[in-house]
């Protein structure tokens, strides 16, 4: 067929056919030669192309092949085609997912827009554009040591959002509550402290925006206080202080942030960034400023999320209803929770049957910011676990099952930290700071450990390629509050003089967090040394395989004491390195002499079992004591 026929046909000008020829390498034709079938089917499919792109479709991830096909105007057996040449194999009523119809799109020359619908959403594939956000309300933490007036503080907040009448009904389940005032809302999140806190922070839930630090101005800094601010620089959160109690006579509120410099909590005032406020939990003195700062410091931040999108949250607690079964209450964080809609927590998934807000209010949706409990879940979770809407009850049925065997990742992954991991680290390139929690029997050895740890840092600062960073530095056992931290921040826990319970020891254990203590200062800050300078060896570690408690006492000598004991735990070994521990402290420390079970000698003593225990160089035992038997480890602990 001549090209000025097939223009014709074609609804194109010859010209522009022409200009067509060259560009697919087809030269050396007139207006009047002809044009061979293969050439012809090029051309035409290439016309097509240019021509479908200039008119966008509009594609949303959720079309069938037949939908596409009559979107496209093509037919659906074409499009099967093109997509197995695509190494896409589907049906006429099969989805292919947005990835590959923007695939297919680009193939056939077709341009197009993406209309964002849940189906999107759920493929997890879209970041949302900034004309897709809205404004949020500040979610708030209030934390501080105990009896200072955080519970008052916030009472006092309830009851100014609510009628009297109305305040005692409210059912305190969710953990969570908003309050508004005239110039907008703000969420608070009604946990027991800063453990909770940096329990759902170790779980990588960033669930809190800004944190609120209760300080009595009778008072001043306390330990839960300087613990509350060195959980709340791990987490990276804004802090706005308020001294309470301003009520009682003779208070200082200056002597309390002159405290607080030492902290970082420098105040605007003195030329530092930290926001103080006055208030008065009890009389409710300032208690509106307090509102309004906060509201300010949000609006400051700029805190925005999509409503638009399916629901993403937290969980802030779970349990089981005897009616109801399991009821989960979370904040929801972006999105909107709907009635109906499915979702998947954890290990755990379900379907929204109801949901109620804090006053026991009937939702039909719960958007960001928005605190609620939802009934529907197949089971519990735990505490800062995320929450998140899927598209199906397959799809959550799939991924929750993915969490609970490991398939995906979870929202928490172990990993294993020890002086030995950060040196191999440090000499990799991979971290530049080397952190530690500190905790000591004494201010004075706090004073020496923490010294001789700076004076080592600042003579290598030159020579090694890690800092030294104290996380915390406290007096007494070691705690969960010191785990969790440890958790949060990548540091390691080192303790001068004091020791863990066995609880503590299995949650660090769980968490991968080494725990490491000393009854030498000297010891304690080389091996801080070695690892900054990558000199430290293998050491000897001491594994702790079980544990005894001590019944009753058997005098057998002049100056021996046999303890007859039940293994409550592990195994006893003889031979082995020993702890005595009497309320929780050490008393002793040194090596199992002899085991016994009746008159035999023992290897070991399983749990359960009774047995007769007795040690070198200690007879100053008590009923009620625990013997902790550990047992030598060359290396790194596994």
């Amino acid at each position: 067929m001549r090209v000025y026929q097939e223009a014709q046909k074609l609804n194109v000008t010859p010209k522009y056919l022409m200009e067509i020829c060259i560009q697919l390498g087809i030269t050396g034709k007139t207006f009047v030669s002809g044009l061979n079938p293969e050439e012809l089917k090029l051309i035409e499919g290439n016309i097509k192309k240019i021509q479908r792109g200039k008119e966008k479709i509009v594609i949303t991830g959720a079309e069938t092949i037949g939908g596409l096909a009559s979107k496209m105007a093509i037919s659906a057996s074409d499009l099967i085609k093109t997509l197995t040449e695509l190494n896409i194999t589907a049906t006429m009523n099969e989805k292919i997912g947005l990835e590959n119809i923007q695939m297919l799109c680009e193939s056939l020359g077709f341009s197009y827009t993406i209309q964002r619908t849940k189906e999107t959403y759920y493929s997890g594939k879209y970041v949302d554009s900034s004309a897709e956000l809205q404004k949020r309300s500040p979610i708030v933490t209030v934390m501080g040591h105990v009896d200072h007036g955080k519970t008052t503080i916030l009472d006092t907040i309830r009851k100014t959002n609510v009628a009297q009448k109305e305040y005692g009904q409210i059912t305190q389940k969710i953990g969570a509550y908003k309050v508004h005032i005239n110039t907008g809302s703000i969420v608070f999140i009604d946990t027991p402290g800063h453990e909770a806190f940096s329990a759902m922070r170790a779980r990588g839930a960033g669930f809190t925006d800004i944190v609120v630090l209760v300080v009595a101005a009778d008072d001043g800094v306390k330990m839960q206080t300087v613990e509350a601010i060195d959980h709340c620089k791990v987490a990276n959160v804004s802090v706005i202080v308020a001294i309470n109690k301003i009520d009682k006579p003779n208070v200082n509120p200056e002597m309390v942030k002159k405290q607080l410099t030492e902290y970082g909590l420098i105040p605007e005032e003195w030329g530092g960034q930290t926001v103080y406020v006055n208030v008065s939990g009890l009389t409710g003195q300032n208690i509106k400023e307090l509102l309004e700062i906060i509201l300010l410091m949000g609006e400051m931040m700029e805190l925005k999320a999509n409503p638009d999108r399916p629901a993403e949250g937290t969980v802030l607690e779970s349990y089981i209803h005897k009616q109801k079964g399991a009821v989960i209450n979370l904040i929801v964080q972006n999105g909107t929770l709907n009635i109906g809609d499915y979702f998947v927590c954890g290990g755990t998934c379900g379907k929204v049957r109801a949901m109620f807000d804090e006053f026991n209010n009937r939702m039909d949706k719960a958007g960001p910011s928005t605190p609620v409990e939802v009934f529907g879940a197949h089971e519990t979770c735990p505490p800062g676990e995320k929450f998140f809407g899927v598209s199906s009850e397959s799809e959550a049925k799939e991924k929750a099952d993915a969490l609970k065997t490991g398939n995906v990742s979870k929202s928490f992954v172990v990993k294993k930290l020890t002086l030995e991991e950060l040196q191999k680290q440090i000499m990799q390139g991979r971290i530049n700071e080397v952190k530690v929690i500190l905790k000591m029997d004494s201010n004075g050895s706090k004073e020496a450990i923490i010294g001789s740890l700076e004076k080592i840092s600042s003579q290598m600062q030159n020579e090694v390629k890690a800092k030294l960073v104290t996380v915390h530095s406290g007096l007494g056992s070691i705690n969960e509050s010191d785990v969790l931290l440890a958790v949060s921040s990548g540091a390691i826990i080192l303790g001068f003089n004091v020791s863990a319970d066995n609880n503590i020891e299995k949650l660090a254990k769980q968490y991968g967090i080494e725990i490491k203590t000393y009854k030498i200062i000297y010891d304690l800050v080389e091996d801080v040394k070695a690892a900054m300078e990558g000199t430290l060896k293998p050491e000897e570690i001491l594994s702790l395989s079980g544990q005894a408690l001590v019944k009753k006492l058997f005098k057998v000598g002049k100056n021996q004491v046999v303890a007859g004991c039940l293994v409550v735990e592990g195994k006893v070994v003889r031979n082995s390195k020993i702890k005595v521990l009497r309320d929780g402290k050490p008393v002793f420390e040194g090596a199992l002499s002899s085991l016994k079970r009746f008159k035999d000698n023992v290897k070991e003593v399983g749990i359960n079992t009774e047995c007769g225990i007795s040690m070198e160089n200690f007879n100053d035992l008590m009923e009620g004591d625990i013997i902790q038997s550990y047992v030598i480890i060359t290396g790194e602990k596994k």
